[in-house]
């Protein structure tokens, strides 16, 4: 009798640090899209500034300002991770044809607040990158723990679903 008493024992302590390790994961993956989130709004912050700058010297773009006005909207709308990448990718190809376009301006090109804005756009989009890879991680570890045996067992006890990876690269 007292070995079935010790068993359910092991049983119980093996269940409670499962339980504990998932959750524990759970939140890193939470708190890395919350990183990712800052660095998100950074970006959309600065794109009203940028088109601004834009708008001023190159009126005959309003097409690419109107589509980068419109994924930037589309984009902070979105919750999910799985949803919200294919906008932001998009959204990051008009910041870099709207750049591509002041090479044609070369006011534009020389002026200090629009190569500020260029400079604070290329750092943060190196942040975005730093936090997207530090959430595909963490989605990665977590995602393989509710996936592992004998893990899968309490995780699926407790419902714990995969979380979904923020890829910005295309694949091709």
């Amino acid at each position: 009798m007292e070995w079935i008493a010790a068993l359910l024992l092991v049983l119980l302590v093996w269940a409670v640090v499962i339980y504990n390790l998932l959750v524990r994961d759970l939140h890193r993956v939470r708190a890395a899209w919350s990183d990712i989130e800052v660095q998100l709004k950074r970006r959309h912050d600065l794109i009203p500034k940028l088109v601004d700058a834009v708008r001023q010297y190159a009126a005959y773009e309003q097409a690419t300002l109107s589509t980068l006005t419109e994924l930037r909207s589309r984009a902070a709308g979105a919750a999910r991770a799985g949803l919200r990448a294919p906008l932001e990718q998009a959204l990051g190809a008009e910041i870099h044809k709207l750049i591509a376009l002041a090479e044609a301006y070369p006011d534009l090109k020389a002026s200090d607040s629009f190569l500020d804005l260029q400079r604070n756009l290329t750092e943060v989009e190196n942040d975005i990158q730093m936090a997207r890879r530090y959430y595909n991680g963490a989605v990665r570890n977590y995602n393989v723990r509710i996936d592992s045996f004998p893990d899968l067992l309490i995780a699926r006890l407790f419902r714990f679903r995969p979380a979904e990876f923020f890829e910005l690269e295309d694949a091709a």
